[in-house]
């Protein structure tokens, strides 16, 4: 394994195994994590080995938790490659302080949030990737150079690509005022998810565009209102149904269906169970 500390930019580990290797490594919180997968497969333990994530070639693991420290545990399959970058939340905020590209862990949203994302090694991102690996061991008195020159373009390609399908799903910028009544909208439709008003009355009761609902509503949420609703329903479904004190009537009348049979439905094609095989399996 070689470690490379990039002019105090960042870090970077280079885990080529020929035969099967395990690399443990103390991380500190303040680090965002990018683990490459190139060739071969790794597995990446946590909670003390309690915990595996397989990540196989040519995906890619971005890991940030604010709260604690996130200890690097590796095990690598023979004939595998792994190019690890570990770089400081305040370096990366720097790198990208004056491009408006949406980056979720930077998000007011979720800033002190924890974000592990498993993604797909483009093309663009492989020959990256190749380019630095070939050529880490080059001459002292460039290498730092060449290697934050790649580092910055690795990011550049990977955050601008998600920055410009933002862009086209999202063609405005949302300010404080329109954040603070998306969530205004979120609150409306949980508080009465029996009843939840239609995207219309929601957009006037709120006053923000239709449009803006929507497209705003997915980027903060990751998903259409009522897919929203409906996840927090089926979850509510679950919690009454384990708790045994309602029945199937009950709960599909608190969750504002208009029969017992619509909600069976619902939960069934969520599921894959209906509500009493879903009790019979949990208890």
């Amino acid at each position: 394994m070689k470690e490379l500390n990039v002019d105090g930019f960042c870090y970077i580990l280079i885990n080529n195994n020929l035969k099967k290797g395990f690399l443990k490594n103390d991380v500190d919180a303040s680090l965002i994590q990018f683990h490459f997968v190139l060739k071969g497969s790794v597995n990446f333990l946590f909670n003390n080995g309690n915990y595996e994530l397989n990540i196989n070639e040519r995906k890619y693991l971005t890991l940030y938790n604010p709260q604690k420290n996130l200890p690097l545990n590796i095990s690598s399959k023979e004939e595998s490659l792994c190019i690890s970058v570990l770089v400081s939340i305040d370096e990366f905020h720097k790198l990208f302080s004056k491009e408006k590209i949406n980056i979720p862990f930077l998000n007011k949203e979720n800033i002190d949030q924890k974000y592990y994302q498993e993604d797909k090694i483009s093309h663009h991102v492989f020959d990256v990737l190749y380019q630095l690996y070939d050529n880490y061991d080059t001459d002292a008195s460039i290498n730092n150079l060449y290697l934050k020159a790649k580092i910055y373009e690795l990011f550049s390609i990977i955050f601008q690509k998600d920055s410009q399908n933002n862009i086209e799903q999202c063609p405005f910028i949302m300010n404080d005022e329109q954040v603070r009544k998306i969530k205004l909208a979120k609150e409306i439709v949980l508080s009465r998810f029996d009843d939840p008003p239609s995207l219309a009355d929601l957009s006037e009761e709120i006053n923000l565009s239709l449009k803006k609902l929507k497209q705003g509503f997915k980027e903060i949420y990751g998903k259409p209102v009522f897919q929203y609703l409906l996840d927090y329903k089926m979850n509510m479904a679950k919690e009454l149904l384990l708790q045994g004190v309602y029945n199937v009537n009950e709960i599909s009348l608190k969750l504002g269906y208009s029969t017992a049979s619509h909600f069976i439905a619902a939960f069934k094609k969520r599921y894959g169970l209906t509500p009493r095989k879903y009790v019979l399996n949990n208890y």
